[in-house]
């Protein structure tokens, strides 16, 4: 088994912050994508989507898509549940975490990959116009998290999930987005500093 790994970009992150929480460890194999290694005919051959992450079984089968690779490890070590518990408890994070990956994650990275120069060869075409429209999208989404965060300790209730990992990349995304953080969203920059706390922040 190994994991193709694309660094510091936010959904490899999200694989490694969730294998630390969990305590697996999965040989990495570095892709570095600002080498376009994600686009060569070896890697484009484990995914034709040419997207990171990327998990090798034994067996050849690759499963990409950070969630679908986190369902795997749940299912396989399920303590401590990242998915949440019981019917209620998995559907209230999946929900949040649906809400952070489409309404907070996709629209920081649109407004990255859509304006800063260093994405005009990845982003084909790139549409500044696009990515500045979006900037006002995750504006409005951080102060919804905000609000579920002041009768809350995480984003899906009192418990660690894995919808705090889609949102804590997607708020340390922000800065290469340059998206500021309003200063007023004081429940979500409390939830911020206690989660980039946890030792698994670091992977």
């Amino acid at each position: 088994m190994k994991l193709y790994d694309g660094g510091r970009a936010p959904n490899p992150r999200r694989i490694r912050i969730f294998l630390a929480e969990k305590g697996i460890e999965v040989p990495l194999v570095p892709v570095d994508m600002t080498a376009m290694e994600h686009k060569t005919p070896e890697f484009t051959a484990l995914n034709p989507f040419q997207r990171l992450p990327a998990l090798e079984l034994d067996d050849g089968t690759v499963i990409s898509e950070s969630v679908a690779i986190s369902r795997y490890f749940e299912e396989l070590y399920p303590d401590p549940p990242l998915f949440g518990t019981g019917a209620l408890g998995k559907a209230q994070v999946e929900m949040w975490n649906r809400r952070a990956d489409l309404h907070l994650l996709t629209v920081v990275m649109a407004a990255f990959r859509h304006t800063h120069p260093a994405m005009v060869e990845w982003e084909v075409p790139q549409i500044p116009a696009w990515g500045e429209a979006n900037r006002p999208k995750a504006l409005a989404s951080m102060k919804i998290m905000d609000d579920q965060l002041a009768a809350n300790e995480f984003l899906a209730g009192d418990a660690f999930s894995i919808a705090d990992i889609t949102l804590l990349v997607s708020i340390d995304f922000l800065k290469l987005a340059r998206i500021q953080m309003p200063e007023e969203l004081g429940n979500l920059r409390r939830w911020h500093g206690a989660v980039s706390s946890r030792p698994s922040a670091k992977a």
